[in-house]
């Protein structure tokens, strides 16, 4: 959803400008707002947020509650922004440009490495060795199962997707003998 990110950009960029020389609290922050847009998440309470009986204080007291510690003082006022201008759904996009700020300006960038079978440490290791050479910047990966790439590797960091699967090969092939 193109029209939520641009939404969520100046909420995210106002919070990481706030936390910009404070790493240790940006972290509890994106800690605080993951957990927030999870809460969201949920189908229950979603569908008890969106109660129009509901006050935005009374909303934010639930959400808040949710967390079950006190919120960082600029997470629970970008909430109760949120809340007061109607944006409480752009929260969990806020999350992810907030992350992908505050990773930038660390060096960081996430990756997803995806296989058809589990993967062991050292296989993760080695792999991302030879991304490192790749990419400019450390690496954070999450690796994940999927069966459907049949054999091989699939990484994606950014925007950008490094395909060594066996069904990439297979449907290269099939485009190459259906062309």
């Amino acid at each position: 959803m193109a029209e939520l990110s641009t939404i969520a950009r100046p909420y995210a960029e106002a919070l990481f400008d706030a936390a910009r020389n404070d790493a240790p609290a940006a972290t509890q922050w994106q800690a605080a707002i993951d957990a927030l847009a999870a809460f969201l998440a949920d189908a229950d309470v979603s569908s008890a947020l969106s109660n129009p009986q509901l006050s935005d204080a009374r909303r934010f007291e639930l959400i808040a509650g949710l967390y079950g510690q006190a919120l960082p003082l600029q997470v629970a006022q970008l909430l109760k922004l949120l809340l007061e201008n109607g944006r409480l759904a752009a929260l969990p996009e806020v999350a992810l440009q907030f992350r992908k700020l505050l990773n930038a300006s660390q060096g960081i960038a996430e990756c997803i490495i995806e296989s058809a079978f589990p993967l062991g440490a050292e296989d993760v290791a080695s792999l991302l060795a030879a991304l490192s050479r790749k990419f400019p910047f450390h690496l954070k990966p999450e690796v994940r199962l999927n069966p459907q790439l049949i054999g091989g590797v699939r990484v994606t960091v950014g925007d950008r997707v490094l395909d060594n699967s066996v069904r990439a090969r297979l449907d290269a092939m099939q485009a190459q003998l259906t062309a």
